[in-house]
């Protein structure tokens, strides 16, 4: 089948072959028949080395698409069912799980040193454990989540991660409150739905910062008030907050530099979640007495920090209601033999989010 491969950390290009197989298929595995999958901005950290991946990797971990076999003593599902692939589904026994926080559940990631793909040349990984840039993909049965039948597979593909990652910062993490002042810094996909999650939670200012004009301009129209670059934060600061910082700031990019930024745009006793994932080697630095004095909440946010089946099934209520815009995230569609097209136009920010058609 056909497959985009990383041959090694820090390539910027993906080779798409035809000669690569499945493995791993068997008790408590489900084979999928991939119809639409998300790039997101983590693959393209995981390709450059800011997140951990061995290689040769196919990367992915937005899908969405079949049921085409079932391994023995896998429940609930059946041949043909339409599923969303989760990258971090909950084994239910650990002690996250069993503390309620099963979206800090490891059990999944421990298995992503194990192959998902073989090819001639040797085995390749399948990025966070899923690897859903190829035409079929075997993931234990608890990353295949059963979807409705009105629920597109590209919709289904967004839900995944970046949609469930930036609506549950802003709902479960940060519990925004209504007429709240907001901060998103980074809007991309995830911060767009960060954006929606605001919106939807009654904030009355949402200020969308990002440096690429198409983005602050697609902001606008997913719910944010007004969207700057981030030479003009400070000033929509003084002129929105008195000077005294948001309510809530989002960091959406994971980077040090714009969380200390997101820091400082916070008010006194506000709240900064941080949302980007970032690289291990680079370290955000609070001093004490600020920590102590400034009483700022720092609230990291794991794949929208809450239950992510219930998340899931609370995107699709909120879109079938019409609160939140999903079609709108996907600004460019690819076949898979375009992939690095649309990894060029991640990285210049002139996509939101990029749906693959397998």
């Amino acid at each position: 089948m056909r497959a985009a491969v990383l041959h090694e950390i820090g390539q910027d290009k993906l080779e798409v072959l035809d000669d690569i197989e499945t493995v791993g298929f068997g008790p408590g595995k489900v084979k999928l028949r991939i119809r639409a999958t998300g790039l997101c901005h983590s693959d393209i950290s995981a390709m450059n080395g800011v997140l951990p991946q061995p290689a040769p990797f196919v990367p992915g971990h937005e899908g969405a698409g079949e049921v085409i076999d079932i391994g023995d003593g896998v429940t609930g599902l059946s041949q043909g069912d339409r599923v969303l692939v989760c990258w971090l589904p909950a084994c239910g026994a650990c002690a996250s799980c069993k503390r309620g926080q099963s979206h800090l559940c490891l059990a999944s990631l421990m298995n992503s040193g194990v192959p998902n793909f073989k090819r001639p040349g040797g085995e390749v990984f399948g990025f966070a454990g899923t690897g859903t840039f190829t035409e079929e993909v075997v993931v234990g049965a608890g990353c295949a989540v059963p979807i409705p039948d009105d629920v597109p597979f590209e919709i289904a593909a967004l839900i995944g991660c970046g949609v469930t990652t930036g609506l549950g910062a802003a709902i479960n993490t940060a519990q925004v409150e209504a007429g709240s002042s907001v901060a998103v810094i980074g809007c991309g996909g995830v911060g767009i739905s960060a954006i929606q999650g605001a919106r939807v939670q009654g904030a009355a200012q949402i200020v969308a910062v990002d440096p690429v004009a198409p983005r602050r301009e697609a902001a606008l129209k997913f719910g944010a008030t007004e969207a700057v670059s981030p030479d003009e934060l400070a000033d929509a600061k003084q002129r929105i907050t008195a000077g005294e910082g948001f309510d809530y700031v989002f960091e959406v990019v994971g980077k040090s530099a714009t969380a200390r930024t997101a820091y400082e745009t916070t008010r006194r006793g506000g709240t900064l979640c941080i949302v980007g994932a970032g690289a291990m080697d680079d370290l955000f630095q609070v001093n004490m007495f600020e920590l102590f004095f400034d009483e700022k909440r720092i609230l990291p946010s794991m794949y929208g920090g809450g239950d992510v089946l219930r998340s899931y099934e609370r995107a699709i209520a909120l879109w079938r209601a019409g609160r939140i815009d999903l079609a709108g995230l996907i600004t460019h569609r690819v076949r898979l033999d375009s992939i690095n097209d649309a990894l060029d136009q991640m990285r210049t920010g002139e996509a939101l989010r990029t749906c693959i058609e397998i």
